[in-house]
């Protein structure tokens, strides 16, 4: 069963922007894509870099440290979709901004 936290309220992003939260300790970079919003391990799969502090172009986020992309509704990298950064199921309750972490 997944325990849901709330890491952000939906004033804290607007659309077409990302930021680190926290959830339990780990680090997530959550997105707000027109509106919809969704989140992904924080850490890059390449040298660890904070995904949450990318630029966001459309549903793709650009590493800062060292350019690779990550499409944010999956955790899919761009150029090879099976490499993956985990996702997270996130929901909106008021203004709230949930997400669902695994037990």
């Amino acid at each position: 069963m997944a325990k849901v936290v709330k890491v952000a309220e939906m004033s804290d992003l607007e659309p077409g922007q990302g930021k680190v939260v926290e959830a339990e300790g780990q680090g997530i970079a959550l997105f707000n894509v027109g509106g919809i919003f969704h989140a992904i391990h924080n850490t890059c799969l390449h040298r660890g870099g904070p995904l949450g502090e990318g630029q966001l172009d459309g549903t793709t986020v650009t590493c800062p440290w060292h350019g690779w992309q990550y499409d944010v509704t999956s955790g899919g990298k761009v150029r090879n979709p099976e490499v993956k950064v985990a996702s997270f199921p996130v929901r909106v309750e008021g203004s709230d901004i949930l997400v669902e972490l695994p037990e």
